[in-house]
């Protein structure tokens, strides 16, 4: 973001001059992320997760290192490395219940960065590409997290494997083949194991690079705000550095409390048991469940039971098991159209009274039904209910939103960012 009151990066000393004229890092970093970096003076702690992101992914990456170190990936052994790393490795257990909940906690920062993204409409031009990104850096997460839960190759490891492997089957002529390259095999062995392993170690740096470019996407029109009205004047925005990089801080503190505490006083509550026990190809488990952060999109998936054809005359067309793996991908995909799918020119949800009720009142609790019914057996009322709040999730996005942005009123926007936080126009506050 290139502002003209911006500071401008001066060298203190000679050293810092000359490594600035040949590697200029200092007015790199300065710039990004110090006083050379304009913010809107406005930001509540909603904007604090996307920092809060970057450190869990820092938290991951280390202890994914450290654990990587002791880790056999062996459909012998895998499950008792990682018990010795419980138990023989110094800090073993500190080492990967941080991992294990560290996940936990990054896509809990992330859906909220995500969810303040929707209701702010952080998707809106200019930011569109922002956004994009932003997508794409939840769809490594997912892929990663995936594999990284097979890992420890406990039953719920070897189990969650073989079912969300056996979702690509359901893709005609291409899913089996599709299926048996990612496994190396007919089912999860040894080849899948190594593969996982490798990707799983492999992802969280390519995670890495593409939040790189989100952040250097956002630096170009800059950080959005509540009100969603554009920077006017110097008198709008505030140094980055100290103002935001405390209350970063102080954010950053809840959030180490909050993930302290589950490591040390309840590094199971997030987990499965069953995936306590050594992965066993001959015993099913009762109920297999992915991961709480895979509940809604599993959800999705399992309320799709009745094949699609031509009334009375049994030819199908799409299978249920195709439609329900075409609508799991679909709820994450049809975030990349939602800059074009939202047309209201008003971005924040403060100043658009019709989107805020669907939002509030509608996707939301339909979110919060998917993810409570997609860690239910496939009873009767369980997939009943999870149809239900999967037809209103696509009809908010494909149906709702759009019609919204087009017969809504908002709300009067204040003129300037200053005003919103003075409550004076943005010539008296100047003056």
């Amino acid at each position: 973001m290139s502002f003209p009151w911006a500071n401008e990066y001066k060298p203190q000393n000679a050293v810092t001059k000359w490594v600035d004229e040949r590697l200029p890092l200092p007015r790199l970093v300065y710039n990004a992320v110090g006083a050379g970096y304009p913010v809107p003076r406005n930001l509540n702690y909603f904007w604090n997760f996307g920092v809060l992101a970057g450190v869990a992914l820092v938290i991951q990456i280390v202890t994914g290192i450290v654990l990587a170190m002791h880790y056999y990936a062996s459909v012998d052994g895998a499950f008792n490395s990682v018990e010795h790393i419980m138990r023989d490795v110094n800090a073993g257990w500190f080492i990967r219940y941080a991992h294990m909940n560290g996940a936990s906690f990054f896509f809990i920062v992330v859906y909220i960065h995500i969810f303040r993204g929707l209701f702010y409409g952080s998707y809106k031009a200019p930011r569109e590409m922002i956004w994009l990104l932003g997508v794409v850096i939840f769809l490594l997460m997912m892929a990663t997290a995936f594999m990284g839960y097979v890992l420890p190759w406990g039953q719920m490891s070897f189990w969650g494997a073989q079912v969300i492997t056996g979702f690509f089957s359901a893709i005609p002529l291409v899913g089996e083949p599709l299926r048996q390259l990612l496994l190396g095999g007919f089912a999860p062995d040894q080849a899948a194991l190594n593969r996982f392993f490798s990707l799983h170690y492999l992802l969280p740096f390519v995670i890495a690079g593409v939040i790189i470019l989100h952040v250097w996407a956002l630096h170009i029109p800059g950080s959005s705000n509540p009100t969603g009205v554009s920077v006017k004047a110097e008198q709008d925005t505030v140094p980055f550095h100290p103002y935001y990089t405390a209350k970063d801080g102080f954010g950053l503190g809840i959030f180490l409390i909050g993930f302290v505490a589950i490591t040390f006083f309840a590094p199971n509550l997030l987990g499965h048991p069953d995936n306590y026990i050594q992965a066993n190809p001959l015993s099913t488990p009762a109920h297999i469940v992915p991961e709480w952060y895979f509940l809604p999109f599993y959800a999705i998936l399992k309320a799709f039971t009745v094949n699609f054809g031509i009334p009375f005359t049994g030819i199908v067309l799409i299978e249920a098991k195709l439609m329900g793996v075409l609508a799991m991908f679909g709820s994450i995909l049809l975030l990349f159209f939602l800059p074009w799918l939202d047309t209201s020119p008003v971005r924040s949800g403060h100043y658009r009274p019709l989107f805020r009720k669907f939002f509030w009142y509608g996707l939301i609790p339909s979110l919060v039904v998917l993810t409570y019914c997609g860690a239910q057996p496939p009873y009767t009322q369980w997939v009943v209910l999870s149809q239900i709040a999967a037809a209103y999730y696509f009809a908010h996005f494909l149906i709702i939103l759009p019609i919204v942005s087009r017969i809504e009123r908002p709300l009067p926007l204040p003129n300037s960012i200053t005003e919103a936080v003075t409550g004076k126009p943005l010539q008296t506050a100047t003056a």
